[in-house]
Parts: C-alpha cells; structure tokens; sequence
C-alpha cells in the first residue's frame, strides 16, 4: 500500500446522500462521520454505514436523569435518507449503536432490497426487535468474515468495553470491524480500550486507517454505568504498535456527560508526540476522500 491522503471532497453532505446509491468511479473510499461512532462509507461497489444514530432515542429514554443524553449536536442526516446503503455494522448493542429509531428508517417496508445488518450473534435478538426484519442480519463473532461479494470483506475482532464480556454460548458482545474496500482495510474497533493481543492481531491485517473513540473513561462515569473508551494517547499507542498509520478520532462532541474537547485531543497528541502516527480529524458532516497516492 501506498501513502494515503485524506482530505475533504468537493460535494455538500446533502448532494452525496442523494448519489449514494451511484458507485465511485474512481479508486478510493469517501467517508462521512455523521457524530459519536457512526461513519458513512461508500466505494466503487458499495455503500456501508457503522454504528449510526441519527435520532433522539437516547434523549427520550433518558429525558430528566442524571445523565439525559441530550445531543450536542444535530444530526447531519437521518435514516430515511440512507435507503441506498447496502450494509449497516453495528459493533455491539448499545443504542448509540445500534438505534431502533434511526434502523426503523433505514429498514423500512416498501419494494426496496434492504440492507443487511452485520452485528454481533450475541445481539442479533436485540437487532430483530429493533426493527431489523432477522433475515437481513448477519451475526458475526471474533475472527469470522463476512464477504459478501469481491468489494468488500468484513472481519470481527472482539473489543473490551472497558472488558471482554461473552454470552453463554461464548460470543462476543462487542466486536469491531476490519473493512477490506477496494484497495483499503479499514479498522473501526467500535467502543474499546487496550487489551492483551489487540495490537498484535491488528498488525497481522496491515490496517490502512484506524477509527478508535478517544473520548476516554474514568470511575465517576464506570460507577454509573457508563463504560468507556480509549484515551487519545491509548489510541496513538495502538495504532503504533499495530503499524497503523493513519488515525481518525470519534466518539466525542455528542454528550456532555461523555466527551473530550478538540483542544484536549490537540493537546494529548502533542504531548503522545508519536511520529509514526497521522491523526486525520474530521467534523460532522463533511464528505472526506481517502485516496491511494
């Protein structure tokens, strides 16, 4: 692989949800971050999205708790407008993840093929009563592949939220994903924090872009049940272990009670000072190109 560039596209956000359906032309990837953990992907032979939550479910659950998930800021688009995609990831199955409101839309009746769904097995019951019709969910655990045709190849790899944690049968809870799209692997861990192997596994797959949530934890949020995340520093860490060079932060700037500031990012990959490391950050909304050079 080549070096890459990433850089923002010349197409507004809504121009590019209306193409959705129309394949790339060239080679290389657009990608949008649409807030939290929840990426848009499309390429020369399909249409991807990962952990989208694009409605207020978690505001209404919550509305007048400790915590009441009001958002930061509005989503950039909604499920009704992504009919066109071909596969929906979620990583595990929390509702920032895997939303019944925003999967409502997207899996809506009408003459339409609809997508498949790729979660963990540990959740396909949860994804069936959120609205996803079971025979279009896959379920995956740790180290199976789903390759549903030569574009694109997904892998999982388990994920610690904040710990392992396996259902009585032994399958994951949470997962992330290896995405092989065209020319690219794409590593999206979902929620995670450094465990024994990851990096290893990860260097084995030669990764061209990590997307890790680096908004971080602490024992004032894992005491209210709020499990979290890699801090920024763990993040560039693995990411050099794994020989991955090329990082995209998320999983912040949706919920006060649960984010880190841009400056503070800035200031901790100063103070990482990894050099091996290119940390690509993003907004919400804007259609980025990845490119092969």
């Amino acid at each position: 692989m080549g070096t890459l560039s990433l850089r923002p596209a010349l197409q507004s956000l809504p121009a590019w949800l209306n193409e959705l359906s129309i394949p790339l032309t060239a080679d290389g990837v657009q990608f949008v971050w649409v807030g939290q953990a929840g990426f848009l992907f499309k390429t020369a032979t399909t249409a991807i999205g990962i952990d989208l939550y694009l409605s207020d479910s978690l505001a209404n659950k919550y509305r007048g708790s400790l915590f009441p998930h009001n958002r930061m800021i509005d989503s950039p688009c909604r499920g009704s407008e992504l009919l066109a995609l071909n596969f929906v990831l979620s990583t595990h199955g929390h509702t920032d993840h895997l939303d019944p409101d925003t999967l409502k839309e997207i899996f809506q009746s009408g003459d339409k093929v609809q997508p498949m769904l790729v979660c963990p097995r540990s959740e396909i019951l949860k994804a069936s009563e959120r609205n996803v019709p079971v025979q279009r969910i896959v379920g995956l655990d740790h180290g199976e592949c789903y390759a549903p045709h030569s574009g694109i190849a997904i892998q999982a790899i388990a994920s610690a939220h904040e710990e392992l944690q396996i259902d009585e049968w032994g399958n994951n809870y949470f997962l992330g994903y290896i995405i092989e799209v065209g020319r690219l692997r794409v590593y999206h861990s979902g929620d995670c924090i450094p465990y024994k192997g990851l990096s290893s596994v990860l260097r084995s797959h030669d990764i061209d872009i990590a997307f890790l949530p680096v908004n971080g934890r602490d024992s004032y949020r894992r005491e209210h049940g709020i499990a979290g995340n890699f801090t920024v520093e763990e993040a560039l860490l693995l990411c050099a272990e794994a020989n991955i060079p090329y990082l995209v932060p998320h999983h912040y700037g949706m919920f006060d009670f649960n984010t880190i500031s841009v400056q503070e990012i800035e200031d901790a990959i100063h103070r990482a000072a990894i050099s091996s490391v290119e940390v690509v950050m993003v907004e919400v909304g804007t259609v980025m190109d990845i490119r092969v050079n």
